[in-house]
């Protein structure tokens, strides 16, 4: 019989995690995380399904490394107890937090989870709430393993799953009807499909090379949209699923006067300053920052739309058509004002100059599209391919954090910083990217051997370690004393040829800024 999530034990689940991360061979991945799936009943598998693909159906829930490691308790349960029913009902209470008193409200019911938990249950629990399961069963293999389990083809359960966004959702239909379960993640306007994402090349070169001739776009730094049409309604999706359309009046009045009874777009949201050059990311995020734009917040940060895909046309489903059809249906239907520009090239010397004309506006980038390529929605495939502008500088490590899960035992996350005549180092921001498990423990024994503190799960440390850090750029930030922090920072390497003084300063950073248009010079 299977079992209902209030008697489903977590200690399933987390077995299940730990073999499957364990095992090497996709085959038997499968194998064992379709035993694990046909025997729950639907809300289990729901919820299973998520957990072992590292999502919380609750999304974010305000909790982060530093509650984590206060939360956990000394002692641990010596047994097993906990259900899937248990963690959820948990994380909702975690959620539903809000107002003043909300974070000690998180912090305790944190601390109640834990508590009950295992070691090994504790692991995972923390690893999931700060997304960082790691072990190999994501949405891509669960939804396989799903196909498996139920005896559905793999092409229906990833397509059900592109529609859904969740392939917890999709556990639970299948559980609860087989195939037929399938039926109701038909693709139509106005319910969100999940985005198709890109992988990344190291440069034109690389990118042709994989690709052949392919489309070249710009790649703005905007909100990635999901435009839907049904007639006279228009909703509006962000990347993750969430309906904003109130707040983007003036991509529901664009959408409203194509020329199509039904239509499913994908593209950018954002900000223009006057001279059509974009405002950095942050900018353009405040119009997303509250659940309704009013006639003020319009006239001053005006969002632009710029579609660069179609999925559906009135009756006419062109997702899984190659991207050249695509894109002729998205020329047919949308203004060229309103799409992304565009050039079709295989010669790399007009990719370089294209690239080249991006930066030069500002613009983040630039993607490469194989122009034979369904719309993998939901994969991050390796028919797109971004090329991006990377700043690297050398920073010192300032002190680093134990990690979870996986990398429990090692000194994970990195506190970055440079050097700054009124501060000494001025902290730019964390990153835990870019480590193998060679570099986790080398790192560990260094940062240990420099320790001077510790703080709860932070070990402080002298400033003498330098890293090569990659970042995408600098934005103003009033988390940290200078101001700034990176985004999307990733650890390179280590340069054990430099020392302390040779790392870069606050100013090389500021510099950056000002060249990026963040801050004024």
């Amino acid at each position: 019989m299977p079992r209902p999530a209030d008697t489903a034990p977590l200690a399933d689940l987390v077995a299940t995690s730990r073999a499957v991360a364990a095992t090497r061979a996709r085959g038997a991945k499968l194998a064992r995380l379709g035993e694990h799936l046909r025997a729950l009943a639907p809300d289990a598998a729901a919820l299973s399904a998520s957990y072992l693909a590292g999502e919380l159906p609750q999304g974010r829930i305000g909790v982060g490394w530093a509650m984590i490691a206060e939360a956990r308790a000394d002692a641990v349960a010596e047994a097993p107890t906990l259900t899937l029913a248990d963690v959820d009902r948990a994380i909702d209470a975690i959620a539903a937090a809000h107002g003043p008193g909300s974070a000690r409200a998180r912090k305790d019911a944190l601390g109640r989870l834990l508590a009950a938990a295992t070691a090994d249950e504790r692991d995972f629990l923390g690893a999931l709430i700060l997304g960082e399961v790691r072990q190999g069963a994501l949405a891509a293999l669960i939804a396989e393993a799903l196909a498996r389990a139920h005896d559905v083809p793999a092409a229906e359960v990833r397509r059900a799953v592109m529609v859904a966004g969740s392939v917890g959702e999709v556990a639970r239909a299948l559980a609860a009807a087989g195939r037929a379960g399938l039926a109701r993640f038909a693709i139509a306007p106005l319910t969100p499909l999940a985005p198709m994402l890109a992988q990344t090349a190291d440069d034109v070169d690389d990118a042709l090379a994989r690709l052949d001739e392919a489309a070249l776009e710009l790649k703005l730094d905007g909100a990635r949209v999901q435009v839907h049409k049904d007639g006279a309604e228009v909703r509006v999706f962000s990347r993750g699923g969430l309906d904003v359309t109130p707040a983007v009046p003036e991509v529901v009045a664009a959408a409203r006067a194509l020329p199509a009874r039904r239509a499913i777009l994908d593209g950018e949201a954002i900000a223009l300053r006057p001279g059509g050059r974009p405002h950095p990311f942050q900018v353009t995020m405040r119009r997303f920052g509250r659940d309704r734009a009013d006639a003020a917040a319009v006239a001053a940060l005006p969002l632009s739309l710029f579609a660069f895909d179609a999925l559906l046309v009135d009756d006419d489903l062109v997702l899984d058509r190659p991207a050249r059809e695509r894109f002729a249906v998205l020329d047919a239907l949308v203004p060229a004002a309103l799409r992304v520009p565009r050039v079709i090239t295989a010669d790399p010397a007009t990719a370089r100059a294209f690239l080249a004309d991006a930066f030069a506006a500002g613009h983040e980038g630039v993607m490469a599209k194989a122009l034979d390529a369904p719309y993998a929605a939901g994969d991050r495939g390796a028919g797109w391919l971004k090329l991006k502008k990377v700043h690297t500088l050398d920073l010192i490590v300032l002190a680093a954090e134990w990690g979870s899960g996986r990398r429990k035992g090692w000194l994970s996350n990195l506190h970055l910083g440079a050097r700054d005549p009124v501060r000494g180092f001025a902290m730019l921001g964390k990153t835990f990217k870019g480590m193998t498990d060679e570099l986790l423990a080398w790192q560990t024994r260094e940062l240990l051997a420099r320790e001077v503190g510790r703080d709860g799960h932070v070990v402080h440390v002298r400033p003498e370690l330098v890293a090569e850090v990659a970042f995408n750029d600098v934005q103003v930030s009033p988390q940290y004393p200078a101001g700034l922090s990176l985004r999307l920072a990733r650890l390179v390497r280590y340069r054990p040829d430099r020392t302390a003084a040779d790392a870069a300063t606050i100013d090389d950073v500021r510099a950056i800024a000002i060249a990026d248009g963040v801050v004024e010079a």
